[in-house]
C-alpha cells in the first residue's frame, strides 16, 4: 500500500515547510474581511502561521500577515492565533 502524502505548507513567519496540520491558515475574503480559518478549505487569499505563540508575536511585530494579505490586520486575529496555539478552542 502506499503512503498517502502529507500536503505542506509554508509559514510566512518562519518560511519553514511544515505539514498542514501544524498551521494557521488566516484568510482575506474577496471583501476584504480577514478571519482565521480553521478547516483550511474557506475561500479567499490565505498565509500559513505556525502554531507556535513566540512566531505569533514575531508576525504581529513585523506586520508579517498584513503584508502577505495586503490588509490590515486586527488584534483579535492575533488573539484568536494565539489561543489555538494553546489549545484553547472556543
Amino acid at each position: 500500500m502506499k503512503e498517502k502524502k502529507v500536503p505542506l505548507r509554508k509559514c510566512v513567519v518562519s518560511n519553514e515547510m511544515k505539514p498542514k496540520q501544524e498551521l494557521i491558515r488566516v484568510v482575506r475574503s474577496k471583501e476584504g474581511e480577514v478571519f482565521v480559518d480553521e478547516t483550511g478549505k474557506k475561500n479567499g487569499r490565505g498565509a500559513y502561521v505556525s502554531k507556535d505563540t513566540a512566531i505569533i508575536e514575531k508576525a504581529k511585530k513585523q506586520n508579517t500577515l498584513a503584508r502577505h494579505l495586503n490588509t490590515q490586520i486586527d488584534d483579535s486575529i492575533y488573539e484568536e492565533l494565539e489561543r489555538l496555539a494553546k489549545g484553547q478552542n472556543s
